[in-house]
Order: C-alpha cells, then sequence, then structure tokens
C-alpha cells in the first residue's frame, strides 16, 4: 500500500507522548475532587482540547508540510465524529448502572487511558498487516462497510451493558459488592477485598470502547498506515472525549440522525482501504477531507433541524441519538455518598 510516509524520529514520538501524559495529569489535578462537571466547565474543557488538537495539526504543517497536515486533520475529524457515537454509549453505561454524576469524570477518566492503550496496540497491529499482506485491506474495507450498515440499521437495538461477556467475566473471577461505595473501585467488606459497582461500570466503558476502537482505527487506516499520524489524530480526539461527554449528554435527544452520518463515513472509509488496493488507488485527501466534512455538517444540521424543539433530557431520561431512552438504574444500589459498614479504601 503506498501511503505517506516520513522519517519520525524516537525523541519525537517520547515528546508527544511526554506531552499527552502532562495533559493527562492536569485534566486528573484539575478534577482531583469528585464533583459533578457541569456544562460550562465542559465546554472550557472541550475548547481546550480542540485547540491542543488543532495547534497540533499546525506543527505538522510547519514540520512535514500540508499532505501530513491534512491526512492528521482526516484522521482527527473522523474519529472526533465516531467520539460521538461513544458519548451515546457512555450515557447508556452510566444510566443503565446509575452512576452518580460525581463520579462519572473518574470512570471516563480511567476508560480514556485504557482507550488511548487499546488504539496504540491495534494501531500498530494494523498498520503492520496492511503492509505486509495487501488482502488485508480488503477485510478491513469489508468490516467497515458491514459496520457501517449495522450502524445505520439497527439504532432500535437494546444494549444492555450486564450481558457484556467482559462484564460477566470480571463478575465472576472478582469479588463484587453490587454498590457503590464512594468513589471507590475497590474496599474491604468484613476484612474481604472486593469490587465495586463503579468498579463494574469502569470495567463496562472500557470493553464497549474496545469495539468501538477497532472501527476507529481501521477507518483511520483507510486515510493513511503512517502510525505517526495515525496515533496522534486518535490521541488527540480520544483525550477531549471526557469533555464532550459532559457537553453533550443532555443534547443526545437532538443528535437523531448523526448514526446515519457515521454510518455513512465507516462505508466511505471501508470504500477507500478497498480502492488502495485497486488500480484506482488511493483517493486524494482533499477528497476524503471535502466527504467527513460535508456527511458531519450534514447529519447534524438534519438532526437539529428535524428535533428542533425538543428540551434537554430530564434527570433520569438520558436518551440516545434516535430519542429512545438509554436504560433504566436497574441494578441495585447502595447510597453513593453514605457511608458503609466496614468500608476501607484499598
Amino acid at each position: 500500500m503506498n501511503d505517506l510516509s516520513f522519517s519520525v524520529p524516537l525523541w519525537v514520538w517520547a515528546a508527544v507522548t511526554l506531552v499527552i501524559a502532562v495533559m493527562l495529569a492536569v485534566d486528573l489535578i484539575a478534577h482531583r475532587d469528585n464533583h459533578v462537571i457541569g456544562f460550562k466547565e465542559a465546554a472550557v474543557w472541550s475548547g481546550i482540547w480542540i485547540a491542543i488538537g488543532l495547534a497540533f495539526g499546525l506543527v505538522l504543517l510547519a514540520w512535514q508540510g500540508g499532505d501530513a497536515a491534512s491526512t492528521y486533520y482526516a484522521g482527527y475529524l473522523i474519529e472526533k465524529a465516531l467520539s460521538i457515537d461513544n458519548v451515546f454509549v457512555f450515557a447508556l453505561v452510566f444510566s443503565f448502572f446509575a452512576v452518580p454524576d460525581v463520579y462519572q469524570h473518574k470512570v471516563l477518566f480511567w476508560g480514556v487511558i485504557s482507550a488511548l492503550v487499546f488504539r496504540l496496540v491495534f494501531i500498530f497491529v494494523g498498520a503492520e498487516l496492511l503492509q505486509l499482506f495487501f488482502w488485508t485491506a480488503y477485510l478491513f474495507g469489508a468490516f467497515l462497510i458491514w459496520t457501517g450498515y449495522k450502524m445505520a440499521v439497527s439504532q432500535d437495538e437494546q444494549v444492555h451493558p450486564d450481558r457484556n461477556i467482559v462484564v460477566r467475566l470480571v463478575k465472576k473471577i472478582v469479588p463484587t459488592d453490587a454498590r457503590y461505595h464512594g468513589g471507590l473501585f475497590f474496599t474491604k467488606i468484613d476484612g474481604r477485598r472486593v469490587a465495586t459497582l463503579l468498579f463494574v461500570a469502569l470495567v463496562a466503558i472500557e470493553a464497549t470502547d474496545l469495539i468501538f476502537a477497532v472501527d476507529s482505527v481501521a477507518a483511520i487506516l483507510a486515510i493513511t498506515t503512517n502510525t505517526f499520524l495515525v496515533w496522534t489524530a486518535n490521541a488527540f480526539a480520544v483525550l477531549g472525549l471526557r469533555s464532550l461527554y459532559f457537553c453533550l449528554a443532555g443534547l443526545l435527544r437532538r443528535f437523531a440522525y448523526l448514526h446515519y452520518g457515521l454510518a455513512v463515513l465507516l462505508a466511505f472509509a471501508g470504500v477507500k482501504l478497498i480502492l488502495s488496493e485497486t488500480p484506482v488507488g488511493k483517493l486524494p485527501i482533499p477528497l476524503t477531507l471535502g466527504v467527513i466534512v460535508v456527511t458531519i455538517t450534514v447529519s447534524i444540521g438534519w438532526s437539529l433541524i428535524a428535533t428542533r424543539g425538543r428540551g434537554e433530557a430530564t434527570d433520569g431520561d438520558t436518551t440516545t441519538g434516535n430519542g429512545r431512552p438509554v436504560g433504566a438504574g436497574s441494578v441495585p444500589v447502595a447510597d453513593a455518598t453514605g457511608p458503609h459498614h466496614r468500608d476501607e479504601p484499598s
């Protein structure tokens, strides 16, 4: 597969990794006290993350030129768009497990760290496969087209976080107390170390994001197999995922038709990947950027116009993009902040 290639010194990889680590540390310090993230605070942080992501594209422009920068922006935009679908699932998980608002940021913080690790592994494995075996482009392309199709036609299917195989496995292996014990993931009850319901919610978030990671990495690999560009586009888009959730959580019902746009993007990425191994070759990056921007703009605009007049979701009524309720807090929980017998932080 012919692709944009340039040498990236080890110190550049180290510098980018350090920047990401510092950003995570700043976010952790800024939210070290458990509190409910309001829209204003989330909007400010979202603006910061987006500004940093866009600024990195300018760094690439000065360092490697327009092709590298435009390729990065295409990857960043498609990952940012797909991350909105993550928000729907996060809302479902939080609603299903009745996660108190005050602890949701903590769950998302650790969820994002695991998301970065998953994506880094998938990027290097996927890029290597595409470089070594040309036919994997057809497999990845078919997978993306199928995923896009399923996204377009399966929006009314109920999702049950407690049925996730990873969540069920954790419950069988790790002793679990089906209550919240403050903001702890683990605690001790009667001298026995157990996982709390907050840890189960975290596992559910990570398990669902693992699926999203496969989709999003495959979609960006359809644009480029340059691991540095794919990794940075993923990383800078994912870093703002927590703030994006708190910005959009109350407005999800307004994105009634966004899933159609995301389905188109996934299918387009699949076709693009397949074409890259045919005489047609890789589609031009300007065309790719244009398709991404137009698709996102039309699907969001269509959604906002169609749902004009709908208010924000009321408490306990979080909805998905098609307007149906996300879930119900059917898991028995104890008071999220009150004292519990023999609870000890660990």
